[in-house]
């Protein structure tokens, strides 16, 4: 995929955010606040040197509150088949689609089992836990804040199936012009490949694109798709 080249642009540093600080500042700017939310961090006109036009978001710990049902539903498949997988490398796994990681473990560990159909089994498990799921406000709030001002799209690194439903039972499909998952794609996260190709769903060029993520798989994704970053995370921490 080749875009229009950009013009350089004076290079600032990031924090985890998405604010720019000038290289040459020597005074820091204040942290946002986030208590009552303050959208003119992410108000979507300029960003730095750029104009922001579009806004992805993924969506298991991003949008919406999955990730500890999910591991739920990994401890039950790995006792199963005996599959050794701690809570850390899971989380430090997000955005890598099950059977990849089956299959990576699988390998490390020497056993023989069939990725795809674990895979199924793990996400079945999952679904039944589905009317769980929460939306994580500050983020959804974001999205609530530019519907219907900017072209908006879901870049997960989940199955279309669950990440349909996971949107739906938080009420905000119809929010994006597109959800692209990881059938859409080869090249999963940390690649760029799923950013990218939503980028190029709702029309907007990377650079002008901010996404938002809740894993650092899915930031380096950001990044190297040239799109502004915005790590949940220290949202969350406020």
């Amino acid at each position: 995929m080749h875009w229009p080249e950009e013009q350089p642009l004076l290079q600032h540093r990031s924090t985890p955010l998405g604010l720019k600080i000038d290289p040459f500042q020597t005074v820091p700017p204040p942290a946002p606040q986030l208590g009552s939310y303050a959208y003119e961090t992410f108000n979507c006109g300029k960003a730095g040197n750029k104009m922001i036009q579009g806004l992805i978001f993924d969506c298991d710990g991003t949008l919406a509150d999955t990730m500890p049902l999910h591991w739920q539903a990994w401890q039950v498949v790995t006792k199963r088949y005996g599959v050794e997988f701690t809570e850390d490398r899971f989380y430090s796994l997000g955005g890598v689609p099950t059977r990849h990681i089956l299959q990576m473990l699988a390998e490390e560990q020497g056993l023989s089992i069939d990725a795809l159909s674990v895979a199924k089994e793990k996400e079945d498990t999952y679904l039944v836990m589905l009317p769980q799921v929460t939306p994580i406000e500050s983020v959804v709030e974001v999205a609530r804040s530019h519907r219907g001002k900017l072209p908006m799209a879901v870049a997960s690194g989940g199955s279309r199936y669950a990440i349909d439903l996971v949107l739906r039972q938080i009420g905000i499909r119809d929010w994006f012009q597109t959800v692209v998952t990881n059938e859409d794609v080869v090249r999963q996260k940390p690649a760029p490949d799923i950013f990218l190709e939503a980028a190029k769903r709702i029309g907007v060029q990377p650079q002008f694109c901010r996404a938002f993520e809740d894993t650092d798989l899915g930031m380096q994704a950001i990044r190297d798709a040239g799109m502004e970053a915005v790590d949940i995370r220290t949202m969350l921490a406020r």
